[in-house]
């Protein structure tokens, strides 16, 4: 029988040889990220996707504390969508046409796939997935929300100022980037997932953006409690 310690011991264990095979999926890429990125996406190896749109992105949006973005002439972004559970909850949550972005064609199959088992015809129409490059898009003040969870940890920390320029970029002035910061774990030199604390968004998004919200979110996935935090910015 294995003790509660035991138990805890054995799933770190288990993430560390998930977050070394994908790291070496990823670096078998090489300079492709989308190679990279599918791989990871095909062999299922994906601790972040939790099956579900995220409690805590729920809660933020539930409480009531922003008055975030509502209705069909109002878009938002899930850049690094991955499987789109996010992208339909913001559909369906806040009425708004909400696109899924990710590389990885495998990702936007299963994406996808979800929306397309919803019985609200109407929220499909609101609802679409592009296999695009979140770098690349040129669509100048489009968004009135995005949404970025584990997206900022999946690139190089030498992007992170290139992100923050991109944001600034795709959100219109008042519009808001919802930022979920995980995993908040011990520094390390590699990644994906990079090394993160809330902090680290501040100098990428600098004075385009005022922090308007900045919690540690009560409501998580199993395992994830002191893991994550919740910021939410408002375009100036």
């Amino acid at each position: 029988m294995t003790s509660v310690n035991g138990s805890g011991q054995v799933e770190k264990v288990h993430r560390g040889v998930e977050r070394a095979e994908m790291e070496k999926l990823i670096r078998a890429g090489g300079d492709d990220a989308k190679v990279g990125w599918d791989s990871v996406w095909k062999a299922r190896i994906t601790p972040w996707d939790i099956g579900a749109s995220h409690p805590a992105l729920q809660e933020v949006v539930e409480e009531g504390e922003i008055n975030f973005p509502k209705g069909s002439d109002k878009k938002a972004l899930v850049p690094g969508c991955g499987s789109g559970y996010d992208v339909v909850y913001l559909a369906t949550q806040l009425g708004v046409h909400a696109t899924g972005l990710d590389i990885a064609p495998t990702a936007i199959e299963r994406a996808i796939s979800l929306a397309s088992t919803l019985p609200d015809a109407a929220i499909k129409e609101r609802i679409s997935f592009k296999g695009e490059d979140f770098f690349r898009l040129n669509l100048k003040g489009e968004f009135d929300l995005i949404y970025d969870y584990t997206f900022f940890v999946a690139i190089s920390p030498t992007m992170r100022s290139e992100w923050g320029r991109q944001m600034a970029n795709l959100i219109k002035p008042g519009g808001y980037l919802i930022t979920l910061a995980f995993p908040i774990e011990p520094k390390r030199d590699v990644g994906p997932p990079f090394y993160v604390r809330p902090d680290h968004y501040d100098e990428p998004l600098g004075d385009a953006f005022k922090k308007v919200y900045d919690n540690v979110p009560k409501r998580f996935p199993p395992g994830r409690e002191g893991k994550q935090h919740m910021m939410v910015w408002q375009k100036v």
